[in-house]
């Protein structure tokens, strides 16, 4: 109860120091509410500034993926290692325990599978089910350039009005057709899009002339999307150097899950984004962690 009868003398106020006010660690979210800020610092760690995802999504439009035909067996010994699990809401329910600590973004756009455009995408989660399922983030696909362009940028404003009303971040997705040119003019056009209509951050893909430009030109901060499957060290190589250009970590899936050593590779990644480790190095610890005996 309050010390309504003065017994003991208050002596903690301590007048003398100012409370602190802090800005808020990521790039463009200082003017963001408490719970999207809290939301942020679950999926990027405080400490570094960054985040590794792990993306698993694949299914909602490729269907059953190579090292994603059994989740349950190869994606939960993974979690521990992963900040963030990118994923469809059918996986989360039926396959990843409530008790796992990594923060859900949630695959919310779809509508279209591989046989059909894929760019004719549609909003395919309530926001009431991101709630239900305590997201960090909602992701949504935009294709700039696409057949259905204007759709799926209205799709990601939907969500980003959405998520401002409850305090859910949005992550904006750019999506890259097989007739658009994957350079750096190219993202810098989609990632400024989805930052100037609102999405909280930003996944894009890597490339190897101006990477820096797009993530200077970028307001919020902007994950590099892992892409297809490659050498270890290539895959390495490209996180370490767009975490050194301006990335504000990963998100990788096939370069994880179709490893040969999955969880050593995720290991490997983390020590690139959160530890500043060399790709050499990394590629070092890969080997060690693949090599010891699987418990």
């Amino acid at each position: 109860m309050a010390d309504t009868d003065d017994l003991k003398d208050a002596k903690a106020f301590h007048a003398e120091i100012p409370q602190e006010s802090s800005a808020f660690f990521l790039k463009g979210a200082n003017a963001l509410g408490w719970g999207m800020q809290n939301r942020l610092s679950r999926i990027f760690n405080p400490r570094s500034g960054r985040t590794v995802m792990l993306a698993i999504d694949h299914g909602y439009f490729l269907g059953t993926t190579t090292g994603l035909e059994r989740i349950d067996l190869t994606i939960r010994p993974l979690i521990p290692y992963a900040d963030s699990l990118m994923l469809t809401r059918g996986i989360l329910r039926t396959v990843i325990p409530p008790t796992a600590s990594s923060s859900i973004v949630l695959r919310v756009s779809g509508g279209s599978s591989i046989l059909k455009e894929l760019s004719n995408e549609e909003i395919a989660v309530d926001i009431e089910d991101s709630l239900r399922l305590n997201v960090c983030a909602m992701a949504v696909q935009v294709f700039v350039g696409g057949e259905f362009e204007r759709q799926s940028i209205i799709n990601m404003t939907r969500m980003v009005d959405m998520g401002l009303r409850y305090g859910v971040p949005t992550l904006g997705v750019t999506a890259v057709g097989k007739e658009m040119a994957r350079d750096a003019r190219y993202f810098r056009l989609a990632t400024r899009i989805c930052a100037e209509l609102g999405a909280q951050y930003v996944k894009t893909y890597y490339v190897e002339q101006g990477f820096d430009t797009v993530c200077a030109s970028c307001p919020v901060p902007i994950v590099m999307a892992g892409g297809k499957k490659i050498p270890e060290l290539d895959a390495l190589t490209m996180a370490y150097r767009a975490v050194q250009e301006g990335a504000a970590g990963v998100d990788m899936g096939r370069n994880i899950f179709q490893a040969d050593a999955p969880a050593a590779m995720i290991r490997a990644v983390r020590a690139v984004v959160h530890d500043h480790e060399t790709p050499a190095k990394a590629l070092d610890l890969y080997e060690t962690l693949r090599r010891q005996p699987k418990r």
